[in-house]
């Protein structure tokens, strides 16, 4: 096709901040945003290190223009709403939005299991008192969807993916795939997700979460810190783009999708999952694989995930290829992970710099080169990869590209 997909606008939150300005600041110095947690109820707090947004939930029904007495709004929604809030003052296309047909394809994993927890008391009491009866539908993961659309007076073809870390970057994928089907103009396409007990305790059960920051591609890594956040970009054909004088933030250029079939938790060890989604996506952009300047990666500090991933990116790019993970920096935002990553992908090309790899200090045995670990700036980035890979096997590679 040779009408592109192009990216026109973006909104994004995390631990990092809000917004392009505040994201670099820290991704340009090396600061993370990883704490013990504040706003997260748990007994864990002094034991963890997490990604948490510094904003309270009333803070952040300010920061997405919410009555501070709307009710029913779970930290999810909220985070969501503050992402396509951003997005929204990028451009405004709000109106445009209500003109015509077009997607909003929404990524989530856990729904509104961050404000149902503490209700599971009055959940199973005989006397039910709480005020838990205008949250029982948040725990559906479509529920922070619907809310956006009717916030914003849209009347979007809407649709919910689920495809745990790689959720947002499907998201993605199937926008694009809507807009070249010629069944919508534009897709608003991400993906959000609240920190929650539910999910700290499960992956600390799984025991691959760090208590010190993480330390992804390092021989000594001891598993992820998570995250939490949220971020959409516009996606419409370059043609229409100029049409309207829209700026083009970048072309995207290529992207797959592929599942390892291995197993629920763990990636194929051979990484022959992520080869063969990287070497896909390449195909549809129709590049060689020197053609990549730097690769945004998955990278979770796993000892299975980092070292399938590192595998297949040695196996598939020249000796030379600049990578490096930003989860060190975010925390792992499980469905808006991929979303945000992209975002920063974005960014890498706009700025022509590449991110450093936080707390990298020992080569892994499995590997013969090494992560970037120094900001690099003034680099000739035409064509920019991000690998966003899930539980189930979901992987994901998606490249972005210069105007």
């Amino acid at each position: 096709m040779t009408d592109s997909i192009v990216i026109t606008a973006t909104g994004v939150l995390s631990a990092l901040g809000t917004g392009k300005e505040e994201h670099l600041a820290s991704l340009r110095t090396g600061r993370d945003g990883l704490r013990h947690p504040v706003h997260l109820q748990t007994v864990h707090a002094k034991e963890i290190l997490l990604g948490e947004i510094d904003k309270s939930n009333k803070a952040l029904t300010r920061m997405a223009g919410l009555p501070d007495d709307n009710p029913g709004y779970t930290r999810t929604t909220l985070l969501a709403m503050t992402a396509m809030a951003e997005l929204m003052k990028d451009t405004g296309p709000c109106d445009l939005l209500r003109s015509e047909p077009f997607a909003f394809i929404n990524a989530n994993t856990v729904g509104g299991m961050c404000t149902v927890e503490h209700m599971y008391p009055d959940f199973i009491s005989e006397k039910q008192t709480g005020p838990f009866t205008q949250y029982i539908n948040t725990l559906d993961c479509a529920e922070s969807t619907e809310h956006i659309a009717r916030h914003f007076g849209v009347k979007p073809l809407m649709a919910t993916i689920s495809t745990a870390c790689s959720s947002s970057a499907n998201a993605l994928i199937l926008g694009a795939r809507m807009i070249r089907q010629g069944l919508v103009s534009r897709a608003i396409c991400g993906g959000c997700d609240a920190l929650s007990r539910f999910t700290v305790n499960g992956f600390r059960s799984l025991k691959n979460t760090d208590d010190q920051p993480c330390r992804p591609f390092d021989e000594h890594r001891n598993g992820l810190n998570l995250g939490e956040g949220a971020g959409y970009v516009l996606l419409e054909k370059r043609s229409d783009a100029l049409q309207r004088g829209a700026a083009i933030q970048a072309v995207f250029s290529g992207y797959c999708n592929s599942n390892d079939a291995y197993h629920p938790t763990a990636p194929s060890p051979d990484g022959s999952g992520a080869l063969r989604t990287m070497k896909n996506a390449l195909a549809m952009a129709g590049l060689p694989p020197e053609a990549i300047g730097y690769i945004n990666t998955h990278g979770t500090a796993t000892i299975s995930n980092d070292a399938a991933e590192g595998k297949a990116i040695e196996s598939l790019f020249p000796g030379n290829i600049l990578y490096s993970s930003t989860k060190p920096y975010t925390g792992h935002a499980l469905a808006a992970a991929g979303v945000i990553e992209s975002i920063f992908s974005i960014w890498s090309l706009q700025e022509q710099i590449v991110y450093p790899n936080l707390n990298f200090r020992t080569p892994m045995q499995e590997m013969q080169t090494t992560p970037v670990t120094t900001l690099l700036e003034n680099m000739p980035l035409q064509h920019v990869m991000s690998n966003s890979f899930g539980f189930g096997g979901n992987n994901v590679s998606l490249i972005f590209s210069k105007p």
